[in-house]
């Protein structure tokens, strides 16, 4: 089976409670959210339903383009997999999505984390706690801590994962299309320079046999 690429999102939105996260974890970018395509186009997080309320969360799929995300700090991350281990995140995910309205998002949980004392609440998560979740059948993405205590520090140092972008989220997309240029220009030369030497070796070719 083939390779696929999953992507994590890392962003500082700027907010009050994300600066006091900030602030007790000693970390930049304290939110994660998940991906299977570069153009951001699905995140799936926990987080806030209502951008003006904090206290209204759970199961999310964010937009990168609404005023509440596109002028955050943040750094996209991609990550290889087989199409097995791929498959098994997407279902967890689903089957969370099914369930959407009986999640709620573990406020909890990060005193815990804070804290360091295990906070397990049924059907309550927070961001790096649902995005360990979704990963815990892959074993090349073992954290060595429970769920309950992974934070968005653990994931984006993990091995193997490489950076794409940093910078401000609104600003992502339009590099994705200058990334996309790029490869279409480079590819194009490539062809370019191929013709050339396949023109060069047939007129040598018939040079020698004259």
């Amino acid at each position: 089976m083939g390779e696929k690429t999953i992507y994590f999102l890392f962003t500082d939105t700027g907010t009050y409670l994300s600066k006091a996260i900030n602030y007790f974890t000693k970390q930049p970018l304290n939110h994660v959210s998940i991906a299977f395509e570069p153009d951001l186009q699905e995140v799936y997080s926990f987080g806030r339903k209502k951008p003006r309320n904090p206290f209204i969360g759970g199961f999310v799929k964010e937009d990168i383009r609404s005023d509440f995300l596109k002028n955050s700090t943040c750094a996209v991350y991609s990550y290889q997999l087989s199409e097995t281990d791929t498959k098994k995140i997407k279902e967890k995910i689903e089957e969370i999505e099914l369930r959407k309205d009986n999640y709620k998002y573990n406020f909890l949980g990060l005193i815990g984390v804070l804290l360091q004392v295990e906070i397990n609440r049924e059907d309550a998560l927070f961001c790096s706690q649902f995005v360990a979740t979704v990963l815990q059948d892959v074993e090349s993405l073992e954290f060595q801590k429970p769920t309950c205590f992974t934070t968005p520090a653990d994931i984006r140092n993990h091995d193997g994962l490489q950076l794409v972008y940093q910078g401000t989220l609104g600003y992502y997309q339009e590099s994705q299309k200058d990334f996309i240029a790029e490869r279409r220009l480079m590819k194009e030369r490539q062809l370019r320079k191929q013709s050339f030497i396949f023109l060069l070796s047939k007129k040598v070719k018939r040079l020698v046999i004259k």
